[in-house]
């Protein structure tokens, strides 16, 4: 049985290190990406067939190393987990333009580039699971947080469509939208959204174990879009 293989972004830490853990854990050759070459370093040596790379997805020809680093050392890629994201809210009066627009390159930009080079790559293949963690703010939205959730909205619309344009062959593209997780994509909040909304969050591995149920569904099936929350997340 051949070993499958998996490119997981935002590896460096929250829902992406998770993933990478929790697949390696059940047979998949991993590629860590992220920007902390020392925590991808630790991830590394923590577990079995793990390579990592460390730097920005919208990097001149960062993509294109990426796939090529899982081909040269596995010599295939089956599916692609994109967690990588900021998070970057705030007031009419508070909001640092450069800090958002900073955000829309990670959250938007790259996982834009990141798809089509995948898609392309799984359309050669033949076969192929694309999977991005957007957030619940792609379907909602909230009051200082608009900038936010266009993001979300923006990688939820471009996957409907790449799943339309993909529908009759054995590629799959799906969404995973979590509510509030207990991350690092809060921790430049003066207080965590969970204290001042009351509701406790979700664990990175949470979403983790979706995304395996994902990727282990029976290949005539897929999930083009889901929602995961915590029970008492009123939203």
């Amino acid at each position: 049985m051949t070993m499958k293989v998996a490119i997981v972004t935002g590896a460096s830490s929250g829902i992406g290190m998770a993933t990478a853990k929790l697949l390696s854990e059940n047979g998949y050759s991993i590629v860590a990406h992220g920007r902390r070459k020392d925590r991808l370093a630790a991830l590394q040596e923590a577990i079995p067939r793990c390579v990592s790379v460390a730097g920005d997805l919208n990097g001149e020809g960062e993509c294109e190393a990426l796939l090529a680093t899982a081909l040269q050392h596995f010599g295939r890629i089956d599916c692609v987990i994109n967690c990588a994201g900021k998070n970057h809210t705030g007031t009419i009066d508070e909001i640092d333009v450069g800090a958002l627009c900073e955000m829309v390159k990670v959250n938007v930009e790259s996982a834009f580039r990141l798809s089509y080079l995948v898609l392309k790559h799984f359309r050669k293949q033949g076969t192929g699971h694309l999977v991005h963690v957007t957030s619940v703010m792609g379907y909602k939205v909230r009051e200082t947080g608009g900038s936010y959730a266009g993001t979300k909205h923006a990688v939820e619309a471009l996957c409907e469509a790449l799943r339309l344009e993909l529908a009759r062959s054995d590629i799959r593209v799906s969404c995973i939208a979590p509510g509030l997780v207990q991350t690092e994509l809060h921790r430049d909040q003066a207080i965590h959204p969970s204290i001042t909304r009351g509701i406790k969050p979700l664990a990175p591995e949470d979403v983790a174990d979706t995304i395996l149920w994902m990727l282990q569904i029976p290949a005539h099936m897929n999930v083009p879009q889901m929602v995961l929350l915590p029970k008492d997340h009123a939203i």
